[in-house]
């Protein structure tokens, strides 16, 4: 057996019912595996492969509270700090039912290579918790998150590990997790990112994601001949991601025309009006027939059993925003058949290995999550650096490093495909390009 085979087997065998860490774990050591057959010897004398796919520390903790109704309700809170080789650990939070350990090694996992790739001094982490901020009031939030930081604080700070938003985790929820981190440790530092711009946050966060999703889209285009202009886009998703990914598109001379949430979905022919949705969910806060209740032109599908109806839609390029596995087999053949030829992940792991594989296989470009969502941690980064000196940039400063990074990263990726024989295979060029810088750095600092 292999050295990769063995160490996936040894990542099934004692990591069981976490099918979603099993699938990110198999996905990069595939690609992995002609840079790691290459140095077979050196990596397996030093355990490599096993110390990079096991958590440098894993902390799980309760988390009780007090609901309005004064009855007491507790969560299962987790921090997965998976490799510091580079820099101190970086990962958001997740809040959302779905959320339990495996998950959170997955997405821990993948932010190693996806924070290599920005090129900034960062490692992997991820965090979260299976409370749902749906329909609870703004006091039973506040609670929640204070409870959650009176356990966190103790394992984080601004050298140590640096948490950030995700699914679930807003400006109101890091501002709650801020306070209680200051008024606990009595210090004033950047030890969350995503935090208000009164009091450390960094303008162009917001944005951040969704539009290096475009950023590194566009380049990707444009190095294969083709240009976003004109385009029509379908995009999942109604969240941060989205929203600003349909925006920058837009700016970028492209037609969005879908977006979804988990009750359903848009399909708007005239392109997606970016105010509404806005309006709709970040004001609102309401679900995407209230959006098509506003626009004539707008039709709203109820989301079905087991099916992505965004996906139908007859596109040229396609964006996946929401979550997880959220564009299977089924899905990506009806985007090969209307036509689609580039997909770029805006959320972490949207795209199943077979879907992967498929676009793949029928000449579609696709970029891994890793690479072409990485501009949020990016900006993430870029906060923290603004906190340490102390300075605030203007938005056109931290929009233009934002842009300068998301190229950077694709010529990164696009260039380690080539060195290595698989020229336009993505997925494998970014897991690459990221694996070796932390592969050297892990070498250079012994075993630890």
């Amino acid at each position: 057996m292999s050295y990769v085979d063995d160490v996936y087997a040894k990542v099934v065998e004692k990591n069981p019912a976490q099918p979603e860490f099993h699938q990110a774990v198999k996905e990069v050591l595939e690609s992995l595996r002609v840079v790691i057959e290459a140095n077979e010897e050196e990596y397996k004398k030093s355990a490599l492969l096993e110390r990079l796919t096991i958590p440098e520390r894993i902390i799980q903790f309760r988390v009780p509270w007090v609901d309005d109704a004064g009855q007491v309700q507790v969560n299962n809170g987790y921090r997965v700090q998976f490799n510091s080789a580079i820099g101190p650990y970086k990962g958001g939070l997740r809040f959302h039912p779905s959320v339990n350990l495996g998950i959170i090694k997955f997405l821990g996992f993948e932010q190693i290579f996806k924070n290599s790739l920005t090129g900034l001094p960062i490692g992997g982490g991820k965090g979260g918790c299976d409370f749902d901020p749906k329909g609870k009031s703004d006091r039973e939030v506040m609670a929640f998150c204070q409870s959650f930081m009176t356990e966190l604080y103790r394992h984080i700070g601004a050298d140590t590990d640096v948490p950030a938003g995700d699914i679930g985790v807003g400006g109101r929820e890091i501002g709650f997790l801020y306070g209680q981190y200051k008024r606990i440790r009595n210090v004033y530092e950047g030890v969350l990112t995503g935090k208000g711009l009164t009091y450390g946050g960094s303008l162009a966060r917001t944005e951040a994601t969704g539009y290096g999703l475009l950023y590194l889209t566009a380049e990707m285009l444009k190095c294969n001949g083709k240009d976003i202009k004109d385009k029509t886009i379908c995009v999942s998703g109604a969240g941060n991601v989205a929203i600003y990914a349909i925006q920058k598109a837009q700016q970028l001379g492209g037609k969005p025309v879908t977006c979804s949430d988990s009750t359903g979905w848009i399909y708007d022919p005239e392109g997606i009006d970016v105010a509404l949705l806005k309006e709709v969910k970040e004001v609102k806060r309401a679900r995407l027939s209230e959006y098509a209740a506003k626009r004539p032109s707008a039709e709203y599908h109820e989301k079905k059993n087991g099916e992505h109806g965004v996906w139908s839609v007859k596109c040229d390029v396609a964006l996946p925003c929401a979550t997880q596995n959220e564009l299977d087999l089924e899905d990506a053949k009806a985007l090969v058949a209307n036509g689609c030829f580039a997909v770029a992940e805006g959320a972490n792991m949207p795209t199943t290995l077979e879907a992967t594989e498929y676009l793949q296989k029928n000449g579609v470009l696709f970029c891994p999550g890793k690479a072409s969502n990485a501009g949020g941690v990016a900006t993430s980064a870029l906060e923290m650096s603004q906190n340490s000196e102390r300075l605030s940039w203007t938005f056109e400063e931290v929009d233009a490093k934002l842009q300068g990074i998301m190229v950077n990263i694709f010529h990164n990726l696009d260039e380690a495909a080539k060195k290595y024989g698989m020229e336009g295979n993505y997925v494998a060029g970014a897991n690459i390009a990221g694996f070796l810088k932390v592969a050297e750095a892990m070498k250079a600092q012994g075993i630890v």
